[in-house]
């Protein structure tokens, strides 16, 4: 028999080792920046030993192009597959070290390769950005590269979970694959995200602005909402990927991993009642309710600092994975402005196309009103929330806890917009605005009239609300399933998520619904 040449097992040692720039300089000067190298990220990213690289070996001939001969290793990409918890996920993370982690032809076709690969499989993908952007020397090639992976991110959407991470510069169309993924998380330090830099909006427009200004992690997790989360740094950033992964399916073929517990707990939570403000008119806090509704007050909030006047995020009640929305009365008394359409309505989508429950948590007096709302199209936004509860077929359920005035009422799953189940706590306020509002309107002359008209109006509005505005009101028209203690909602939603775990919904045959995007 023969045995292999142990010259080619050499040669084959001497070419691995090649693509490795993990042992050089630069990465010594990465790690006294607190940064991690891209395979040091990958490998962070998954369970011991279960990386499995693909095309390692591949590089982009320099000679093609004229250039200076220059070993590229990898093409300044690492790709491959692993497993995270014991799931399956694709993974790819760009080697600034290298080329500057610009993307050339080699490099986009390893990402795409991988990025077809997760299709078919049905897994997650998982990028780590970290590049300079389009590599200059091969032109249009790179162009090309950049819009084969764009288009790759649309096959995927909705097929399988995105989550990007902005670990280093993410500059120019590059920004582009990122913001067509599920979730974007970017360190506080040494990454940047924009379109064009201060240079350039310095030459075009005259205006002086820092990079600070236009591409920091702060700017964009609370003014544009560009991101989903700000991590402290790769180590952090690695830990809310595995995070976010623990709530969501695969693919869009397969439930979320639920840990339902062999029993449901029908205990009353006494602690919720206490929360509640004595006068419906001081703010609630709806971080404080969520936490005592999901198990160990674990919430995974989504985009906590912009559009704070919504709250969005990932849970378990009862090990039931549930998308929670929730208006957020000490921001803007809880209105729904176009920010907080906007941000509702990405999430909703999200946990529609991965089969995850959605629990919507109701104090809304309505609209956010204004000229600037108006003339910025808070119709259009507004209606996107309906829209994507509309479209919705996953299993919905609605607590509205105090006030629910007018369209927003509508726009935060009503029974109307298909919500499975509503539940109302005894202190909620149902009608098309509050009491006070509609009195004035309708009784004007009434009132004008009166001997006492300041006793006369705090009549009429406890009329009103009793007739028209309570909870009562709307249970005796079918439009709410029950009138519950507040206590009880724990409970309640979780016997409600259990038994619409198995609702089967279809809808009229067509490509797609046209968003008003």
């Amino acid at each position: 028999f023969m045995t292999i040449s142990q010259k080619l097992i050499d040669e084959l040692e001497r070419r691995r080792k090649a693509t490795l720039s993990d042992t050089n300089d630069k990465a010594k000067e990465r790690r006294d920046k607190g940064l991690m190298t891209a395979r040091e990220r990958i490998m962070g990213l998954f369970d011991e030993n279960t990386f499995q690289e693909m095309g390692m070996l591949a590089q982009h001939d320099c000679h093609d192009f004229g250039m200076e001969k220059k070993l590229l290793q990898g093409d300044g990409v690492v790709t491959g597959i692993g497993y995270i918890d014991g799931r399956p996920v694709a993974a790819f993370s760009q080697d600034f070290m290298v080329g500057g982690g610009t993307l050339g032809r080699i490099h986009a076709q390893k990402v795409c390769d991988l990025m077809n690969y997760a299709l078919k499989t049905g897994m997650p993908l998982v990028s780590f950005n970290d590049s300079g952007g389009a590599r200059i020397q091969e032109g249009v090639d790179s162009l090309s590269g950049y819009g084969q992976v764009f288009f790759r991110n649309v096959m995927l959407s909705g097929v399988v979970p995105q989550i990007a991470v902005i670990a280093g510069p993410c500059a120019g169309g590059a920004a582009y694959s990122p913001a067509l993924m599920d979730f974007i998380i970017m360190t506080k330090n040494n990454a940047n995200m924009f379109i064009c830099g201060p240079d350039v909006i310095k030459a075009a427009t005259g205006h002086a602005a820092t990079m600070d200004e236009i591409g920091s992690a702060a700017t964009h997790a609370a003014i544009s909402g560009n991101i989903h989360f700000v991590a402290e740094d790769d180590k952090h950033a690695i830990e809310l990927v595995r995070q976010l992964l623990s709530y969501v399916p695969p693919n869009n073929l397969l439930d979320p991993p639920h840990r339902p517990t062999s029993s449901i707990s029908l205990s009353q939570d006494e602690e919720i009642n206490k929360l509640i403000p004595a006068d419906n008119k001081e703010p609630l806090n709806m971080l404080e309710i969520i936490k005592r509704l999901v198990d160990s007050g674990e919430f995974l909030e989504v985009q906590k600092d912009w559009a704070r006047n919504i709250v969005i995020g990932l849970a378990r009640i009862e090990g039931i994975v549930v998308g929670v929305v929730a208006n957020q009365p000490t921001v803007k008394a809880g209105t729904i402005d176009i920010d907080a359409a906007d941000k509702a309505s990405r999430f909703i989508r999200f946990c529609n196309v991965f089969n995850i429950p959605l629990l919507t948590l109701v104090d809304v007096p309505g609209f956010l009103p204004g000229v600037a709302q108006e003339r910025g199209g808070i119709i259009r936004h507004g209606a996107k929330m309906l829209f994507a509860y509309g479209a919705a077929t996953v299993p919905k359920i609605t607590v509205i806890l105090r006030k629910a005035y007018g369209g927003a009422y509508l726009a935060m799953c009503s029974r109307d917009m298909g919500a499975d189940m509503v539940f109302a706590w005894p202190t909620a306020e149902i009608a098309v605005m509050g009491a006070e509002g509609a009195v004035k309107i309708i009784y004007r002359h009434e009132i004008e009239a009166a001997k006492d008209p300041k006793a006369r109006e705090a009549e009429l509005i406890s009329e009103y609300h009793e007739r028209f505005a309570s909870p009562y009101h709307a249970a005796a028209h079918a439009l709410i399933t029950d009138v519950i203690e507040p206590s009880r909602t724990r409970s309640t939603v979780a016997l409600a998520l259990r038994t619409t775990l198995s609702k089967r919904e279809t809808r009229p045959p067509k490509k797609h619904g046209n968003i008003p995007l």
